[in-house]
């Protein structure tokens, strides 16, 4: 009469019915108040007055069925509780809930008024990950149903292994889990669960995922190569997933394509190089570590370089190697290598290095660089000649005896010329220009009178005027 909404007096009743025992009677009250779910995925438990029944009938629920008041009868059910536990979730979901009219009536309740996400969770916290599983499925509820109803208390309650064996039991080649298990690997590398994460991806045989995980390992927080140094393990089985990826990939190339639709997959020819590169790593480790055990100073820098970066920190992999050697010659093989392999601008990194030792004042290191560059058999004509252009300008610090036998080591004349014409040498550059051929020769001596005039050096300016 009053128009008031009379849900709240049916759920009421409801309640009471159930509080009675009277279980047909409650279904018959509830279904004047409960509606089902606009959205059957929904990601909460449905209405709060589905919540409150279920969870009315959990709590009236004994932990164990007894038949009678029998001590007996006791021990045996709690023994055979015990052991269906280890034998068979599924023996034991039949046992606790099929056979029980209270859990019998909260999936009553859940089916008719519940999400997807509630009945799995009933499913979840009374130990019937099997049922929950199948009902994922056979739903084909989204990959956010999976995560919350199931991935994530499995890992927290250290039943992983349980779950991964379920998924296997239920569908040995994992295809029907695929969706669901990339997300998990998602949802774990957002929330930084690494460890869990390479577990997860090695239960896949996803191996290609699996070495990415491992090159974290690697490199994550790693401060100096001495670090490094201790998890070279690592660098072993990325190598090791790599290699059993090559011989799953050669073995179904044989046979029908393989279905493995939601492992990464990879070309052969770019697994082989990433084996390479892990090769060069650990050479890289193995010396830069030995560097530093003997105590040679390192390079500054913001991040540790490692190959597994992009080009400019490979470069910086490079200039690494060969500035922390003994000497130059030391380091430079396996720099030449990186170079080489990535295919990194050479003439870069060999002025970086150059530069660098400059400020560390080791004159006779740039000419070892320079001779090394010239005798690699694949520098161009003036890379060598370059490294010590780059060098000179900072000329006014580099000391006198220094400079010119930086500059009498170039291969080019007119290199040296312009070496000297820029750090004022200006009678050494004479000296070279006059032995060039007539007509060169003209142009480069009317250029060095021409600085020798703008630098007020009259003396060089008077034995240009005289020769030309």
């Amino acid at each position: 009469k009053s128009g008031l909404d009379p849900s709240g007096a049916w759920h009421a009743w409801g309640m009471a019915c159930l509080k009675a025992g009277n279980l047909s009677s409650a279904r018959e009250k509830f279904n004047r108040c409960l509606k089902p779910p606009m959205d059957l995925n929904q990601l909460n438990h449905g209405s709060r007055l589905v919540q409150d029944v279920i969870q009315y009938l959990e709590s009236t629920v004994k932990p164990i069925l007894i038949a009678d008041d029998d001590y007996f009868a006791t021990l045996r059910e709690l023994e055979a509780t015990l052991r269906t536990r280890s034998l068979s979730l599924e023996m034991m979901c039949e046992g606790k809930i099929q056979h029980n009219s209270y859990y019998q009536e909260c999936l009553f309740y859940l089916h008719n008024y519940g999400t997807n996400l509630a009945i799995i969770s009933f499913y979840m916290r009374h130990d019937c990950m099997r049922e929950a599983l199948l009902h994922l499925l056979n739903k084909e509820s989204p990959s956010e149903v999976f995560i919350e109803g199931i991935f994530i208390p499995s890992y927290e309650t250290g039943k992983l292994h349980m779950l991964e064996n379920l998924l296997e039991t239920i569908d040995p080649g994992l295809e029907s889990w695929g969706v669901y298990l990339i997300a998990a690997c998602k949802y774990l590398q957002r929330n930084n669960y690494y460890h869990i994460l390479y577990e997860l991806q090695q239960f896949m045989k996803d191996h290609v995922r699996a070495a990415m995980t491992c090159i974290r390992f690697f490199t994550h927080g790693a401060k100096s190569y001495t670090e490094l140094g201790g998890k070279q393990m690592w660098l072993l089985k990325i190598k090791d997933h790599l290699k059993v990826y090559l011989q799953e990939v050669s073995k179904s190339s044989g046979r029908k394509k393989m279905a493995f639709t939601f492992r990464k997959k990879m070309s052969a020819t770019d697994v082989s190089r990433h084996i390479n590169t892990v090769d060069l790593q650990m050479e890289v480790t193995k010396f830069l570590h030995q560097c530093e055990s003997s105590g040679t100073p390192q390079m500054t820098g913001s991040s540790l370089p490692t190959l597994f970066g992009n080009n400019n920190m490979k470069m910086d992999v490079a200039c690494k190697v060969m500035l922390e050697g003994k000497n130059i010659e030391e380091g430079f093989g396996i720099a030449f290598r990186v170079l080489q392999d990535f295919q990194l601008e050479a003439t870069e990194v060999y002025s970086k290095v150059a530069k660098q030792l400059v400020k560390q004042q080791k004159y006779s290191e740039i000419r070892q660089l320079h001779k090394c560059v010239n005798e690699s058999g694949v520098a161009a004509k003036n890379d060598g000649d370059n490294i010590i252009l780059n060098c000179l300008n900072e000329f006014k610090n580099i000391p006198a005896e220094d400079l010119d036998n930086l500059i009498q080591d170039m291969d080019s004349d007119e290199n040296k010329i312009q070496a000297y014409m820029m750090c004022n040498k200006l009678r050494s550059a004479y000296l070279v220009s006059v032995r060039q051929q007539k007509t060169r020769a003209v142009q480069l001596v009317q250029h060095v009178r021409q600085l020798a005039e703008n630098s007020g050096d009259d003396v060089v300016k008077a034995i240009c005027a005289q020769w030309l």
